[in-house]
């Protein structure tokens, strides 16, 4: 019953609603406005922004989430003088860990809703206790093994608030684009009791947003508003050093906000400043660090002429600067788009069809069946235990889920069980992220490369060391509330 279509569609819809909500500069603007609220109080600024990550998964997913967060806090971590140690990890936890709320928050939870058949709105019903019981003992995790004042200190070095207005760039279109993305999550789940395929809602509202995001940014650029914090009218002669804002501006932008102060800290972490970044830090200038399509550039003149290649090339470039100038919501969106999902999600389908070609999946559920008796309680963790496990060597949470749920609905277990196993691997797919290894799920692979974009190199070692206690508890606790939930549903 799983559709690759369906849940690549209904993911890319809701990913660039998610993503040009975080550009109108929203999310920068609540994690501002928490670091306020906590001001110089290490362990209050600490839960609060748990909290806010928390929050913020649930209904936008991780992956927007860990864009913005993660640039957020490696700035505020070095503007303070933090370890960024503790602060990153709880970020990647409790991002990862919200996802399991509703069905859109990540796509395993669209394959397990496909693949079992479950109601989008008894998914939450399902998940809720499970996801309360995580998240809270994943929060207890990291103040355990992060307790040393070196991690998260009692007093910060704070002096002044944040200045929250100068990071929302664009008021009106958070309100439009906070409006849709809510709007579309309601309607899906009222739809899902008609059984209505969810990407035939999600579409129409992106395709909705993505006219709002053409005619909004003609309108301004029409009548000289300022898009995204520049003028919009911007000539490649006026200024060849011009750029457009930052798809991710939190740094750039605090920068003129608070004092920066470099850091020299202890840590389990590699710290590798840029070879400007002291220049920056006290000069509170910024040279461009865009990526090529933002940046405004002149006709190259060392091109000759007469090079067809070369002539098409600068047109190219021309043009598409001149249209990221017109529209830069949409050009700011588009490579953050999950284009990578695409092929490894059809190749995760097509590498476990081919198991279930050559027999082996038909193997694994006799396995299954032999181990668990058909019991529900035994299906519930050795479900969700080998769901966490093969997250770290099934190519990420997705080819683990896609895997299981092929083997359990080739058990042919009864209606109770099939639910049981559904939403144990729900938990497990999701908390797995949060594992031994990067690549246990694009979200942590997403989370490594900006890390190393901003001169921050974890090891791998290191990620598993802080991972294994949250993820230990988490995984005890998630599976035994699942364990009790059907214990009470199915007696």
């Amino acid at each position: 019953g799983v559709k690759p279509y369906n849940i690549l569609i209904l993911f890319f819809s809701l990913a660039y609603m998610a993503i040009t909500l975080d550009i109108t500069g929203v999310l920068q603007a609540a994690a501002f406005w928490v670091s306020n609220k906590g001001g110089s109080h290490g362990y209050k600024l600490y839960f609060y922004f748990y909290v806010l990550l928390t929050v913020l998964s649930i209904f936008l997913g991780n992956d927007p989430v860990i864009l913005s967060g993660t640039a957020f806090l490696v700035y505020y971590t070095k503007v303070t003088e933090l370890n960024p140690t503790s602060w990153l990890m709880s970020e990647f936890a409790a991002a990862n860990t919200a996802s399991m709320v509703l069905f859109v928050g990540n796509p395993t939870n669209v394959v397990i809703c496909e693949g079992f058949s479950v109601n989008n709105a008894a998914f939450t019903a399902y998940t809720i206790l499970p996801f309360l019981g995580c998240i809270t003992i994943c929060l207890v995790a990291l103040g355990v093994q992060f307790r040393k004042s070196k991690y998260i200190p009692r007093r910060l070095a704070v002096t002044e608030d944040l200045d929250v207005r100068s990071v929302l760039l664009d008021p009106i279109g958070a309100c439009v684009g906070g409006a849709l993305l809510g709007s579309c999550l309601v309607v899906i789940i009222i739809v899902s009791f008609f059984h209505v395929d969810v990407w035939k809602i999600s579409l129409p509202f992106a395709v909705s947003k993505f006219v709002y995001d053409i005619a909004w940014d003609h309108y301004r650029w029409a009548k000289d508003i300022p898009m995204l914090g520049q003028s919009p009218k911007r000539k490649a002669s006026d200024d060849t050093d011009s750029t457009l804002r930052e798809d991710i501006p939190l740094e750039h932008k605090a920068e003129a906000v608070v004092p920066h102060r470099d850091a020299s800290k202890d840590m389990l972490v590699e710290v590798v400043d840029r070879p400007d970044s002291s220049t920056r830090a006290r000069s509170g200038t910024h040279p461009p660090t865009l990526p090529q399509s933002h940046v405004i550039v002149d006709e190259p003149n060392t091109m000759s002429s007469k090079s067809l290649i070369g002539r098409l090339r600068s047109r190219y470039i021309a043009k598409h600067a001149k249209l990221a100038t017109h529209y830069p919501t949409f050009f700011t969106a588009l490579p953050r788009l999950p284009f990578a999902l695409v092929p490894f999600a059809f190749s995760q389908f097509i590498l476990i069809e081919g198991l279930a070609h050559q027999g082996w999946i038909e193997v694994f559920s006799v396995w299954l069946v032999r181990a668990s008796n058909k019991q529900m309680h035994p299906i519930i963790w050795l479900i969700g235990v080998l769901g966490v496990i093969l997250c770290n060597c099934a190519g990420t949470n997705i080819g683990a889920t896609i895997l299981l749920t092929k083997i359990v609905r080739a058990a042919a277990l009864e209606d109770a069980q099939n639910r049981a196993a559904a939403i144990a691997l729900a938990v497990a797919s999701n908390i797995g992220a949060v594992s031994f290894t990067f690549s246990a799920s694009l979200a942590g692979l997403l989370w490594k490369q900006i890390l190393e974009q901003k001169g921050i190199f974890i090891r791998q070692g290191t990620f598993a060391y802080w991972n294994t206690l949250p993820l230990v508890v988490m995984t005890g606790v998630g599976l035994g509330i699942v364990s009790a939930e059907m214990g009470v549903l199915y007696k």
